[in-house]
């Protein structure tokens, strides 16, 4: 395969589904500067205004963390994180005891990066539970979508 016909991630999300868990992930190219990315990804209090996807987020996003999450995905329930990865720039996981999130920054100089989310779900409960588990792709795409939109906005006002 060439390097020109490479595309670059367009925000599409996949999900792969087995017996014991489900993994979603979501790619998109950013036009923006990594920190600027990164400091959307660990401003909790910032989320409600940038991210469409997510309602509230409490705590503090930083390594070994503890936070509460509330999602469109399902507005009633309190997601309790913890932070386990937080590699400045670069890397950042929370989860809790059903998955974990993976959020990372690729930089591809010049200013444009690659952003991917991750989110593998599962254990052996989980064909007991996975029904009651709405698809995250569309969440996932708006997700990728308005980090996309408010780092190249921040961007492209300095």
């Amino acid at each position: 395969m060439s390097a020109s016909s490479i595309q670059a991630p367009k925000g599409k999300s996949t999900t792969v589904k087995s017996t014991f868990n489900r993994e979603t992930t979501v790619s998109i190219e950013i036009k923006a500067d990594p920190a600027i990315v990164w400091t959307l990804l660990t401003t909790a209090s910032d989320y409600p205004r940038w991210n469409s996807t997510v309602t509230s987020i409490e705590g503090n996003i930083a390594h070994g963390e503890k936070i509460k999450l509330k999602s469109i995905l399902d507005a009633k329930r309190t997601f309790k994180l913890t932070v386990k990865e937080f590699v400045p720039g670069k890397r950042l996981v929370w989860g809790d005891g059903q998955g974990n999130r993976v959020y990372t920054i690729e930089s591809k100089g010049y200013g444009n990066l690659i952003f991917t989310m991750t989110e593998k779900i599962g254990g052996l409960m989980f064909p007991m539970y996975a029904s009651m588990i709405p698809p995250f792709d569309e969440t996932f795409e708006k997700f990728a979508a308005d980090l996309k939109r408010e780092s190249e906005t921040i961007t492209n006002s300095k």
